[in-house]
């Protein structure tokens, strides 16, 4: 598939959906998704139906429960792509406003309530935005995306298939992203440096929160 290939923008959206905190506007949603998923080629509808899957058949206080168990209290399978890049460093202020600007040039402004580099605000677009900063911005950030997928499969967390799908959208890993990918698992984000000055404006430095609601 190419980058013009419409089938990307649909999958980008459900994964968005997705990957957002779930609640009963996603639950109502289920049978559009559904629809829209069945348009989409195997490698990226196959883990998306097996996901769509567990959200009808759990109770909607225990998928909410295990969202914030999963994504808010473990830094490991952190939905902010630039903390594997930059962890807590002042540096990762620098990369979120990377994020702004390329949503500010598509003339999109986000809610201040929102990070910038959340996999589902860079979904949503990769989606409805830009598809090409989006899936580069995606491409940029994929050790953090591979690593955040292998590690939600190991804990038979039921997201690991909504990360297939977004991988499922982008090229196939070569040599240095393997390679990239095992560095990270190994080393971990890196910590701050002592002594530096903010890059950034406080307002763009990353703060503790949920995924959007």
């Amino acid at each position: 598939m190419t980058l013009a290939d419409p089938r990307h923008a649909t999958a980008w959206q459900i994964q968005s959906l997705l990957m957002s905190y779930p609640d009963q506007r996603l639950m109502d949603r289920l049978p559009l998704l559904r629809a829209a998923a069945r348009t989409l080629p195997a490698p990226l509808a196959a883990p998306l139906k097996a996901f769509l899957d567990h959200l009808e058949a759990t109770p909607l206080t225990e998928l909410a429960a295990d969202y914030v168990a999963t994504f808010d209290h473990r830094k490991r399978f952190s939905p902010y792509l630039t903390y594997f890049a930059y962890g807590d460093t002042r540096k990762r202020g620098m990369a979120l406003l990377r994020f702004k600007h390329a949503y500010r040039a598509a003339g999109l402004e986000l809610d201040d309530s929102e990070l910038p580099d959340h996999l589902a605000v860079v979904l949503e677009f990769a989606a409805t935005g830009d598809p090409v900063t989006g899936r580069r911005l995606m491409i940029e950030h994929r050790a953090g995306l591979e690593l955040m997928r292998m590690g939600l499969r190991e804990a038979g967390s039921p997201w690991a298939n909504v990360l297939r799908s977004v991988s499922a959208t982008l090229p196939p890993l070569g040599r240095r992203e393997h390679e990239a990918v095992a560095r990270l698992a190994a080393e971990g984000p890196p910590e701050e440096e002592v002594g530096l000055a903010p890059f950034a404006p406080p307002e763009y430095m990353p703060q503790p929160q949920g995924g959007p609601r």
